[in-house]
């Protein structure tokens, strides 16, 4: 008896160290990664949003076409808060707008705002990091979004140096497009990853605009983009500013990690529809929506799952 005893005691004893042992790793494991996101982080938003968006003119536009995008799914309560635009800004720019006329860390400190939208210009800056901290405070529950977006001229330099005119973009290669973005986006994943963990949670989410547009240009050179004969017909100078279908595709984006929810089925969007091109239509629409879908669900940082319920409720027009 005493034998089984003692038997009985080594087997507790074995079963009581591999569960601590499992603990132990597994809190390892969540102090590398505080910020994994689990199933309930990924489900579907259907409550309205107050959102503010700080950015440059890739980026300030966003707001609008948002709200009517909101509209379409059927969303109520979504609220534009308020809008800090400036050019060719850095994140760090907007805060450091003088407090008496900064409606940002006022909307913030007043805990006015769901969800922040920032988009710094090339490289992340310490406006992320202070913003981020600034809403959290007043905000437990705040999301920051960030968008990558796609690097102007087509070149990887800023301030840019080269000539504007020599700028082609019909004769970029996706290849070489891809190589060129992949450093920006690893700087910015690498450091949303870096600040989170210091958060401690997920506070900042990756808005992966610059892989939607890489997408969607790819498409137009596959011949497989309704509406778009050639990639210059998506930027409306040399610097890249860009047209109604990247302003929607960027928006889809937004739509996508703000709400959690699949942006495929929504109707056309104000921004394509007042374009007064018959061509920007339902087909091209639905493809904007697809490639938006994809890249978000596609990212480990944008907290979105592709299990997340499919919009659906409308049919594209």
């Amino acid at each position: 008896m005493v034998l089984k005893y003692d038997r009985c005691c080594l087997l507790l004893g074995a079963v009581a160290i591999f569960l601590a042992l499992f603990a132990s790793g597994q809190a390892v494991s969540q102090a590398k990664n505080p910020v994994a996101a689990s199933d309930e982080t990924a489900a579907p938003i259907t409550q309205g949003q107050r959102v503010f968006t700080c950015g440059h003119s890739f980026h300030y536009w966003i707001p609008p076409i948002l709200t009517n995008m909101a509209e379409g799914a059927g969303i109520h309560g979504h609220v534009a808060v308020g809008l800090s635009a400036i050019g060719g800004s850095r994140v760090i720019q907007h805060w450091d707008v003088p407090d008496d006329k900064n409606q940002a860390k006022k909307a913030l400190r007043e805990g006015k705002v769901d969800v922040l939208t920032l988009a710094p210009m090339h490289q992340p800056d310490d406006g992320i990091k202070k913003f981020a901290a600034l809403a959290l405070e007043h905000n437990p529950n705040v999301r920051v979004t960030i968008q990558e977006f796609w690097i102007p001229w087509d070149k990887f330099e800023w301030p840019f140096k080269g000539n504007p005119d020599a700028v082609n973009f019909d004769a970029a290669k996706i290849a070489e497009l891809r190589a060129m973005h992949a450093p920006y986006f690893k700087t910015f994943d690498d450091y949303v990853l870096d600040l989170n963990a210091k958060l401690g949670k997920q506070v900042v989410y990756v808005v992966p605009t610059g892989q939607a547009v890489l997408a969607l240009r790819e498409k137009i050179i596959a011949g497989q983009a309704p509406g778009l004969s050639k990639q210059s017909d998506l930027f409306s100078d040399k610097l890249g500013h860009p047209r109604p279908p990247i302003q929607a595709l960027a928006a889809y984006c937004q739509f996508a990690v703000i709400y959690r929810t699949n942006p495929v089925g929504l109707p056309l969007p104000n921004i394509l529809a007042n374009a007064h091109k018959p061509e920007w239509d339902g087909k091209l629409n639905r493809l904007l929506q697809e490639l938006a879908w994809d890249a978000v669900t596609s990212h480990p940082q944008s907290g979105v799952k592709s299990a997340a319920t499919p919009v659906l409720k409308t049919k594209d027009r």
